[in-house]
């Protein structure tokens, strides 16, 4: 009996060491102990996974390294590894126990829980089961597995419960991989992006809305740009997409609470204005006036077209908001040509003008178009119209052609073409008070030349017609020119030369000088010389005229005495005849006379004679006739006085 007392006492110090030395446990430094109680005398958890109370089940506090003791058999240590998230780096928290959510909720509150260390003072804090919106930034966390998963890039930290669970958990690392959500969202300002922020967490849009307004109304930094949760909710944040975007930064942004969408700034170029058409705000005060009746303008910020449009700049422009309406401030120009179009694209589909001229030829005219629009009424314009585009091709291209056919109507294709000048001026000037109706500026009118359709070469002809004439037009300037030009290289050759010879030049003038000189002096000789002359011929004729006078009586005398008008003419040709003789020295009568049978008698009168009785042969003939074949005296007498007078000289 002694013995077997004595072995149950070795036996039970042996089992005493035992459980004693079976209730040791060691943790390393690098990982935790998870404790699961195995029965306890308080019965298992009533409610939830942690047993905050000292009932069976996973306990909230975690064995840390070190060696540590608990009763074998009681008490069951689940080693994990401790949490590490890396620089730079965001981890997500799913709590396994505490409160359920609420109805608006997609994420647990962490305003009074958000100690994931201290599963118990968590759970006694109000904490909720779930996503939390509470982050993980970087650092080594020991963190109950069994209460608590937590999700890093490329590893999930928990403790394996049950079979589904391992699938459930990748499928929401993987969510989270594709919206980036395990690095911070960081807007370069190199890149010029902003980001667009979409909660999903909260209370819902207010009826009417389709985007939340800025918490607080202005540019809210209290929630720190959506980085912290509870303060974006506390101070009325809604779900959705919001007004407020986020500029260039480094952002923890949870992205089960929030994602963002990264998009460029709206740049407004220099020579443009963005002209703003807002989809939220309040509704604002009509600024347009009484006179417009075509929409209205508003403040900016308000619901509708802000009246003041938004000056050359980069803007963080949520595009969800509303949108930027670019209007040119430049001229630029409308082509209403096929082929070709500005470069703002707004007369894509322009084409040329079909005409039907007054000479029924069917042209089709390309025009173009400057326009300006002034900055100030640019809102006016989209207010109208929408955009550029639509403004163009609803309003100006039917008011512009029609515009033009019926400037075709009233002229022929060669007025057409020939008064293009003019045609262009008029109509910019009857023009501009159209376009000023729709709040533009008409800067000028640019006609081409007219176009006949595909297989009509009439226009061409015609065209043809005017380029010959032009042609002969400017052959006949040439001609002109040239015949100028001509002149002018002889004149130039002439100076040329008269600057070669200026020497010879100047010599023969001065001798032209001094000859004309000595004409002149010749010229007044020759004057005094015919005015001596002159006088003696005046006095000769004088003098002839009297002695004229007096031979006319003699004659008449003589007329009387040897009878009429015949006798008068022998006399005077005889008187002249025997002046020629004496004036000429010829001798009448030979000085020696050979032969003759009439003696000196017969000689010496033989030719005088004959010369008398020819000059004297009418009157004696007629003398004769007159008394019967007997000579006149009168006449015998006349001859014997010429012959007399002949014979003495």
């Amino acid at each position: 009996m002694e013995v077997t007392m004595e072995l149950v006492l070795k036996v039970a110090e042996w089992l005493l060491l035992a459980t004693v030395l079976l209730g040791f446990r060691y943790i390393r430094n690098d990982r935790i102990g998870i404790v699961e109680k195995r029965w306890s005398r308080k019965g298992s958890v009533k409610s939830g996974l942690i047993a905050l109370e000292g009932e069976a089940g996973y306990q909230p506090d975690v064995l840390r390294g070190g060696l540590h003791w608990l009763m074998p058999l009681q008490y069951a240590v689940h080693t994990a590894p401790l949490v590490a998230i890396g620089q730079g780096r965001i981890g997500y928290v799913f709590a396994r126990d505490g409160k359920a959510l609420e109805p608006t909720q997609a994420l647990a509150s962490n305003l009074t829980a958000g100690d994931f260390t201290d599963a118990a003072d968590f759970l006694r804090g109000g904490g909720q089961r779930g996503p939390q919106r509470k982050l993980l930034r970087e650092g080594t966390y020991a963190i109950n597995l069994a209460q608590f998963v937590v999700f890093t890039q490329g590893q999930v930290y928990r403790l394996a419960l049950a079979e589904d669970e391992a699938r459930i958990m990748q499928e929401t690392s993987a969510a989270l991989a594709e919206r980036n959500g395990f690095e911070p969202l960081v807007l370069m300002g190199e890149h010029d992006e902003v980001g667009l922020v979409t909660v999903h967490d909260g209370p819902a849009l207010a009826n009417g809305d389709i985007i939340a307004p800025i918490v607080g109304g202005t540019e809210d930094a209290s929630h720190n740009s959506f980085q912290d949760p509870e303060k974006f909710l506390a101070a009325g944040g809604r779900r959705g997409r919001q007004l407020q975007v986020l500029v260039e930064g480094t952002y923890y942004v949870n992205r089960l609470f929030a994602t963002v969408e990264r998009i460029a700034k709206t740049v407004v170029e220099v020579g443009t204005v963005g002209v703003v058409v807002s989809y939220t705000g309040e509704t604002g005060a009509d600024l347009s006036g009484a006179d417009y009746k075509h929409g209205e303008l508003v403040k900016k910020g308000q619901r509708g077209v802000w009246a003041e449009a938004l000056l050359p700049g980069k803007y963080p422009f949520n595009t969800y908001a509303g949108k930027v309406v670019l209007v040119p401030t430049t001229n630029f120009i409308l082509k209403w040509i096929r082929s070709e179009s500005g470069a703002h694209k707004f007369d894509e589909n322009l084409t040329e003008v079909s005409l039907i001229t007054k000479d029924a030829f069917e042209p089709s005219l390309p025009l173009s178009v400057v326009v300006h629009i002034d900055y100030r009424k640019a809102p006016l314009v989209i207010q109208r119209f929408g955009d550029i585009r639509r403004l163009v091709e609803q309003t100006l291209d039917p008011m512009v052609s029609a515009y033009f056919k019926n400037v075709g109507q009233m002229r022929t294709l060669i007025q057409l073409i020939q008064d293009r000048s003019g045609i262009q001026e008029q109509a910019s000037r009857e023009m501009k008070e159209k376009f000023a109706h729709y709040n533009l500026e008409l800067e000028e009118v640019l006609i081409g030349t007219p176009r006949s359709s595909q297989g009509d070469t009439r226009i061409e002809e015609i065209l043809v017609q005017l380029r010959q004439r032009q042609i002969a037009t400017e052959q006949i300037e040439t001609y002109a020119r040239q015949e100028a030009a001509a002149a002018k290289e002889r004149a130039l050759r002439e100076a040329q030369s008269r600057a070669e010879r200026q020497t010879a030049l100047t010599e023969s003038e001065l001798s032209i000088a001094i000859q004309a000189n000595e004409g002149k002096a010749s010229y007044e000789r020759a004057l005094q010389q015919a005015a001596q002359v002159k006088a003696m011929a005046e006095a000769e004729s004088e003098k002839v005229a009297r002695l004229g006078v007096a031979q006319a009586i003699a004659v008449e005398e003589q007329v009387r005495a040897y009878g009429g008008p015949q006798f008068q003419l022998t006399h005077q040709v005889m008187s002249r005849f025997a002046e020629a003789v004496q004036a000429s020295g010829v001798d009448l009568v030979p000085k020696v006379v050979v032969g003759g049978a009439g003696g000196a008698k017969s000689g010496a009168g033989g030719v005088l004679e004959m010369l008398l009785t020819m000059l004297l042969s009418e009157r004696l003939v007629q003398t004769a006739g007159a008394s019967g074949g007997t000579p006149d005296p009168a006449a015998a007498a006349l001859r014997r006085e010429l012959f007399d007078s002949l014979k003495a000289k």
